[in-house]
């Protein structure tokens, strides 16, 4: 009779969350990385490009010549480094979710219709992932980029279309094998339409893994954008974003190390948080911890 009790998926998320420490650390960063993105005009305490240039290169508030105006220093156009770490949150988590969603959705289609009808439809579609992935990414990113000119739309574009292969392959991988299950062999032999079995069979069994690839490509495009703009193909002023804020410093490495470290700190935080997010919702959609 007792059996009839089985906590629902909320529940089981939570203590999930709480027996892993490196994932509540994940969430509490991805949560507070969201927060400042969607609130920077309201916690950013100056304008993104606001100037004073009466203050140029001020060093971090507890260094000698710092002032608690401008806690994490000032660049060479005396504009807060803090400031513009907040509004390039914002930036940079818009190109690496909305790539990502250009990438899942391109992906995810692929690698269903290519696993579940294979013949010529997989082999065209294989083919086509093993040429994008015989190019080096970055560089098939930098030729479209440099076709339709720099900016934000066209970077989550380009990162998208790039970046499809990935979900393509590994969800042909899992639907190969959700396809000879009993359930949807079963599906078949009623007369049930390819696209029903597909949307009620199929996807769902293979959401999960869709889901983990998604968190975890999230930060590696915040890194693939971080890189872009540090080369000045990505974000164009005056947009900011973490890349094009290391971009700007690394003349002054040498003589004003805050331009260039704050902005790594930010990139470096945000996708550790990211990465140990992924690793927990990992251990979530195990369907081994499903009766924990």
């Amino acid at each position: 009779m007792k059996k009839y009790k089985k906590s629902s998926p909320l529940v089981r998320w939570t203590k999930l969350l709480l027996r892993s420490k490196t994932g509540t650390v994940g969430l509490l960063i991805v949560l507070t990385v969201f927060i400042v993105g969607i609130f920077a005009d309201q916690l950013a305490p100056f304008g993104v490009n606001e100037q004073n240039y009466a203050n140029m290169l001020a060093p971090p508030a507890w260094q000698e010549g710092g002032t608690s105006e401008h806690i994490l220093g000032t660049d060479n156009l005396g504009r807060d480094i803090l400031s513009r770490i907040i509004y390039g949150t914002t930036i940079s988590l818009l190109v690496g979710i909305f790539s990502v969603v250009v990438a899942g959705i391109l992906g995810m289609g692929a690698g269903l219709f290519s696993g579940y009808y294979g013949g010529w439809v997989d082999t065209v579609t294989m083919r086509m992932v093993d040429a994008f992935l015989s190019i080096p990414n970055i560089l098939f990113i930098l030729v479209i980029l440099a076709v339709l000119n720099p900016g934000i739309m066209t970077l989550i574009f380009a990162i998208g279309v790039t970046n499809w292969v990935i979900y393509a392959r590994l969800i042909r991988g899992e639907v190969l094998s959700v396809k000879e299950r009993e359930y949807v062999k079963a599906a078949k032999s009623i007369g049930t339409k390819n696209l029903t079995i597909i949307r009620r069979h199929i996807l769902p069994n293979v959401f999960s893994t869709f889901i983990v690839i998604s968190t975890l490509s999230v930060a590696t495009t915040i890194i693939l954008e971080a890189s872009l703009s540090f080369l000045g193909m990505g974000v164009q002023p005056p947009d900011v974003s973490w890349g094009y804020m290391l971009s700007d410093g690394r003349d002054y490495l040498a003589t004003n190390w805050w331009l260039a470290t704050f902005p790594g700190l930010a990139i470096t935080i945000t996708v550790l948080g990211i990465i140990f997010l992924g690793d927990w919702l990992r251990d979530v959609l195990d369907p081994r911890s499903q009766g924990r």
